[in-house]
């Protein structure tokens, strides 16, 4: 009988995506179109109820596709306080350090920035999703091809 495998050991990487339908609901405030990116994209899971991961998603969002720049803490900070209420630095941090473990934030010389798109202006939208999607999957595209290819030859 064959060892079993320990199959934790072999992740190297989880993507959670939903296909979420888009409802007038959703579209109608930020708070509802930012907890809906943020289910969309895995950081929160269906149901959940704190708000600080989605007050530092929606601060990330402000910062690089409205006004173009790459926030500090500080100025996090300062925009969840005016647009979401008082958050504690030590949470807003680990929101941060949660996101850069997805992909879906860097940070360089104190500033943290949406990743890089491979393609396209660093803040446009449309190209960091198609980027980071492209990063996150194509991987496991890959893999998954040659393991079929593999299983074809048995």
């Amino acid at each position: 009988m064959p060892a079993k495998l320990n199959e934790s050991k072999f992740i190297e990487n989880e993507v959670t995506l939903r296909d979420l339908r888009i409802s007038k609901e959703v579209t109608e405030t930020r708070r509802s179109l930012v907890r809906w990116l943020a289910l969309s994209l895995g950081v929160i899971n269906p149901g959940e109820s704190r708000l600080s991961a989605i007050e530092v998603l929606d601060g990330i969002l402000y910062f690089q596709f409205k006004l173009n720049r790459d926030p500090t803490v500080s100025d996090l900070l300062d925009y969840i306080e005016k647009s979401w209420g008082p958050i504690n630095e030590k949470t807003l941090r680990y929101h941060l350090l949660q996101l850069k473990k997805t992909n879906i934030i860097k940070n360089s010389k104190s500033k943290y920035y949406i990743s890089d798109p491979s393609i396209g202006e660093r803040y446009d939208e449309k190209a960091w999703v198609n980027s980071y999607f492209n990063e996150m999957l194509d991987p496991i595209k890959e893999k998954i091809i040659y393991a079929l290819k593999e299983l074809k030859n048995r």
